[in-house]
């Protein structure tokens, strides 16, 4: 029998980093100065990612393009893999994202890309803790209570069960 079903989740919109709370003004300021390290010669487009660690700590991490494509990194997994890498049992809480142009930070927030979102979802299985998602905009600021909301029928270690014994 066929059923129609939907998925939908909620989200915070604000206009200014100053509305924020838990820190998360904090994060994207963070977010914001890790994207002008950024190493984008091919695209121009600078992405930075900071990270909020349970502990407090805030790490970052920016898109580093390659000229043999797809060999770069994208910011948000640059700042995961700072995060296992450096401080392997604090656990993400949440990740800001800001990202920039030629003519400075983009109008409208960036979100991650699928790739990202797959590593981002892998840490809060891996830590059983939902990871806030920050997405910096010069004309707005969303704030997405956990990354399994944007990547909703995510593949996870489950599925893995599905061939393995």
């Amino acid at each position: 029998m066929k059923q129609e079903a939907s998925i939908s989740f909620k989200y915070n919109e604000f206009s200014s980093s100053e509305e924020l709370e838990n820190g998360d003004d904090e994060l994207v300021a963070a977010a914001r100065k890790a994207a002008l390290s950024a190493y984008a010669p091919y695209s121009g487009f600078r992405v930075g990612a900071a990270a909020r660690l349970e502990s407090g700590m805030v790490v970052c991490g920016t898109n580093v393009e390659n000229a043999a494509f797809p060999s770069g990194i994208c910011a948000e997994r640059s700042a995961v893999s700072n995060a296992v890498s450096n401080h392997r049992d604090d656990k993400i809480i949440a990740i800001a994202v800001a990202a920039l142009t030629s003519s400075g930070e983009t109008e409208e927030p960036v979100t991650p890309c699928g790739n990202c979102r797959q590593v981002l979802i892998e840490e809060e299985s891996r830590n059983d803790n939902k990871v806030r998602v920050v997405l910096a905009g010069r004309s707005k600021i969303l704030v997405v209570n956990s990354v399994s909301d944007l990547l909703p029928l995510h593949f996870n270690k489950s599925n893995l069960k599905l061939i393995l014994p």
